[in-house]
């Protein structure tokens, strides 16, 4: 399988992420719609070729709208036929499309299909499959299912988009009723679904929508609403991850406690501290919100490890560091909980003294791990320090995460995100996070999607967005002048809206 294809999941981000970045969904759908339009007019005549295109109600539908826009300017004869009602139609930028099609009925026929029943008998030279696209994970349904069979039983060349409806475009599975076309245009890289279901595809064109390609490195809104899990009516404590953060000593309570209040507010169930008996009295009495573990001693020991061990059983991921100090038992301690956590496969997340502590025994990680390094820590592990260059630094980081068997996010004015294989680039975030506390945030929101089951690297990438874009906020709200505890409230506002911070992007820019 070739290296340039792209999921369903990694497409979706990146439409969102495009926007983001200044392309927005209706330029691309225009792009999508009309390269497919070129396409087929590279193959026919207009003076004697009737077109019949099929929309869904979706983005693909809307794909298919601008496509029929298109023929019929270049002198095609175009039928469209809608599967369903126009006020069904679910996507926006595809709404603006159809009002721009409704204008045109002097150039073609539009019939809403609504019911099987209502699907016309046609005789066409060409047919357009717009109807389901990406991300189809059941067989499709009426009156659609009855479209792809008699789309099926024509002898019209068949035409999909992006994805031929009624395949799964991640893993090429027939899913009932499926389009066999002649020919599919595919939009920016292969689905991986393609290359699985050759005899659906037919020949496989792939076409640019005016997404460069560098914009797949950026960390957008869409890696945050791409992992996000939903809320069934039905869910129980803990369905959302259970997280134990260890970390806290006699000098620092604030580090776990702001560690932990970030993961509530990204939407874990429970999060237990396990601190030092007196910083965890002090931790219990800045939040009723907060669980402690008390510990014996002044810090982190082997003499914690029953206790520790006991949660370990409980959790869903283990946050190590904030807060925790430099003491040589607490070293062992830190080997020892990373040992237990490999034999039960459960996430990490090490972090600030954690990542000092792991520095001195550095290996492979047998469980998935989140390395938050900054450029000091980075050092200390990856035993040298790494490039000034953005490119240099990037590849020296993907390197180091390969040998660790680890997702590093190195946190900088540029936090670099590598699992060893990928590589991201955030760019949210401001100078007034340079003050302390704001590591501890950003560990608790990665933590909190480590504890949901999402997988190491996303949950870094969406945990990046998401700390800086918060502290974006809080600078167009504050100037330079907060505390990392001003972060803590942004963080759900963010996730329920990860877009809303284009808004403020050229403000905090206007503020370096």
């Amino acid at each position: 399988m070739p290296e340039k294809i792209i999921t369903t999941r990694e497409m979706r981000a990146l439409d969102l992420n495009a926007e983001y970045f200044g392309i927005s969904r209706l330029q691309l759908m225009e792009n999508a719609g009309k390269s497919v339009a070129e396409e087929i007019a590279s193959r026919f005549n207009p003076s004697n070729t009737r077109i019949y295109v099929f929309c869904g109600l979706g983005g693909n539908g809307g794909d298919g709208f601008v496509a029929a826009r298109h023929l019929v300017c270049m002198g095609f004869k175009v039928d469209v036929l809608l599967a369903g009602r126009e006020s069904d139609i679910a996507n926006e930028e595809a709404k603006r499309n159809w009002v721009a099609l409704k204008s045109l009925r002097r150039s073609l026929t539009i019939r809403e299909v609504y019911d099987s029943s209502l699907i016309p008998d046609f005789k066409a030279e060409v047919i357009v499959d717009a109807l389901l696209g990406i991300g189809l994970k059941s067989p499709p349904r009426p009156p659609i299912s009855q479209m792809i069979r008699k789309i099926n039983e024509s002898d019209a060349f068949r035409v999909a988009v992006d994805v031929p409806s009624g395949i799964d475009s991640d893993t090429g599975a027939v899913l009932g009723e499926a389009i066999k076309a002649h020919l599919t245009v595919t939009l920016h890289k292969p689905k991986p679904g393609l290359l699985r279901a050759k005899e659906y595809v037919g020949e496989l064109i792939i076409k640019q929508i005016g997404i460069p390609e560098e914009i797949e490195d950026f960390a957008g809104p869409g890696d945050v609403l791409t992992i996000l899990k939903p809320r069934p009516p039905e869910a129980h404590k803990g369905d959302f991850g259970r997280l134990l953060i260890v970390g806290g000593s006699e000098t620092f309570s604030g580090a776990p406690t702001l560690a932990a209040l970030a993961a509530l507010r990204a939407g874990v169930d429970l999060v237990y501290i396990a601190a030092p008996r007196e910083t965890a009295y002090a931790i219990s009495s800045i939040s009723p919100d907060l669980i402690t573990l008390k510990l014996e001693g002044d810090h982190l020991s082997m003499r914690s490890m029953p206790i520790i061990r006991n949660y370990i059983e409980r959790v869903t991921a283990i946050v190590i560091g904030p807060g925790l100090g430099l003491h040589k038992e607490t070293g062992e301690a830190v080997n020892d909980i990373i040992r237990e956590a490999e034999k039960r496969r459960i996430p990490l997340l090490l972090d600030a003294d954690g990542l000092k502590a792991f520095a001195n025994f550095k290996r492979r990680l047998e469980t998935p791990t989140v390395l938050t390094p900054h450029l000091g820590e980075y050092t200390l592990v990856a035993g040298e320090k790494p490039p000034g260059d953005l490119e240099g630094r990037a590849k020296h980081v993907k390197k180091t995460a390969e040998e660790l068997n680890s997702v590093i996010l190195l946190k900088s004015h540029i936090d670099i995100i590598s699992d060893g294989f990928r590589v991201k680039f955030n760019f949210t975030g401001n100078p007034g996070m340079t003050v302390g506390g704001t590591g501890d945030v950003l560990s608790g929101i990665v933590a909190a999607f480590l504890s949901q089951g999402v997988d190491p690297f996303e949950a870094a990438v969406a945990g990046a967005f998401i700390n800086g874009a918060a502290g974006d906020f809080v600078a167009a709200e504050k100037g330079y002048h907060m505390v990392a505890s001003d972060l803590i409230d942004w963080i759900p506002k963010v996730m329920n809206d990860p877009m809303s911070h284009m808004k403020i992007r050229g403000l905090i820019k206007g503020l370096l």
